[in-house]
């Protein structure tokens, strides 16, 4: 019971941060940045992995696709394919994770079923491994960028879908780690062995019983003709 519950926390683990990880690639606040004025807030600048906007103090925004995938920076490619690839593994890790679960009726025996619980935990960690990497990369190109003096263009920070996918990265690792100990709950577990001494009748059980009982026979009187 310990590890089927401890199965479905992980399932769950890792299905919350499939869908943080999923939600975060269309997201349009990966990197952020204003231009305050005295009373109100002119204008805001914002960009994700697929076009550029800006968004003036009554709410109009103007956004412009990158234009060729051939002419981004290396940084938003690898990031691209990154979360892509993040999003991709989290479904085949869904879909294996309910085949290797114990609480359902499908992937042969318990232990061929936590050998595959295991491999969803390792496809489940790889993918937040992805999506921690992407995000990883994408902040520390943000961070070199405001920190840098020489640096004049429009300087950005954090955006909220960086913390989506740094979250979702680290539930998808940690429910897939709890997947990947399964195999070895199983493997630890004993055995029981029951040995099978035949069928036995009804007439067998009572003749064993009555030869069990020793039998008690009355003294034997003899007449006197008998000596004789």
């Amino acid at each position: 019971m310990a590890s089927t519950a401890a199965e479905i926390i992980a399932f769950l683990l890792t299905i919350s941060g499939w869908v943080l990880v999923s939600s975060t690639l269309p997201t349009d606040y990966w990197k952020v940045s204003t231009i305050d004025g005295t009373v109100i807030t002119t204008a805001t600048f914002w960009a994700n992995l697929w076009k550029t906007c800006v968004t003036d103090s009554t709410g109009v925004s103007n956004c412009k696709d990158f234009p060729s995938m051939l002419a981004l920076d290396g940084y938003i490619q690898a990031c691209r394919g990154l979360m892509i690839s993040a999003v991709c593994l989290g479904f085949f890790g869904a879909v294996f994770g309910l085949v290797g679960m114990k609480c359902t009726k499908v992937g042969g025996s318990n232990q061929t079923k936590a050998r595959i619980a295991c491999l969803a935990g390792l496809i489940f960690i790889l993918s937040g491994l992805c999506s921690m990497t992407s995000c990883s990369l994408y902040a520390n190109r943000i961070t070199s960028e405001f920190f840098d003096p020489s640096f004049v263009a429009q300087k950005y920070e954090l955006g909220a879908a960086l913390f989506i996918g740094w979250a979702g990265a680290s539930l998808c690792i940690i429910g897939g780690s709890i997947f990947c100990f399964s195999i070895a709950e199983n493997s630890n577990s004993p055995r029981r062995g029951y040995a099978y001494n035949g069928a036995t009748s009804v007439m067998s059980s009572r003749t064993k019983v009555h030869n069990s009982v020793p039998e008690k026979t009355p003294p034997k009187h003899f007449d006197k003709n008998a000596y004789v």
